[in-house]
């Protein structure tokens, strides 16, 4: 199945904006800005910022609900459900601390490994059986810091860290084109690689 919906996760506000946590939000934004005439624009009904686009010859929904993460459920469930999207349709980029900056992985189902907005989502579709893009933002410990984790994810990543995510934002928005027509194995390949 292509993907008809990318979901980007963050919270809403300009104190939260560089935080680790709007990873999700950082890749749609640069996404959106890539594409012709793309741009987010508020959806009260939705409570998001979406936008409706063209990748690769088909239609996509880009989608950054405005809830705080552990509601993001809302807005996804909420657009899915009124445009008839599937769950395995539906893509959801997002800031994951078990991968050092600079790694992104794409997956199918599983966990939500303590994510609260990936709770959410799966409390709303019922399933989770929906894509994930993890963008690594790395965990305290693996970085040497003695941050909770609640504190570490709404800060703002080191600018070495910095780096490496936006890096990994490439590498990412460089297989959107592929997620998008369905070519999982290809995408994941080659995201897995770069």
């Amino acid at each position: 199945m292509p993907i008809r919906l990318i979901v980007g996760l963050g919270n809403p506000g300009p104190e939260y904006e560089l935080t680790r946590h709007n990873a999700g939000f950082w890749l749609v934004d640069n996404l959106a800005n890539s594409l012709p005439g793309c741009r987010l624009q508020r959806e009260s009904r939705f409570n998001a910022m979406v936008a409706r686009t063209s990748i690769a010859g088909n239609e996509v929904w880009l989608l950054e609900p405005q809830t705080f993460m552990n509601r993001s459920g809302q807005s996804v469930g909420g657009l899915a459900r009124f445009f008839k999207i599937n769950p395995d349709e539906i893509l959801v980029v997002h800031d994951e601390l078990d991968l050092a900056p600079g790694v992104a992985k794409m997956k199918k189902g599983g966990s939500s490994g303590g994510h609260n907005g990936l709770k959410d989502i799966t409390a709303a579709l019922g399933t989770q059986e929906y894509w994930r893009l993890r963008l690594g933002i790395g965990h305290p410990r693996s970085l040497n810091l003695q941050q909770p984790v609640a504190d570490f994810v709404l800060h703002r990543p080191r600018k070495d860290e910095q780096v490496l995510i936006e890096e990994s934002i490439d590498k990412s928005l460089r297989v959107v084109p592929l997620a998008v027509e369905g070519k999982f194995d290809i995408a994941t390949m080659q995201l897995h690689t770069a």
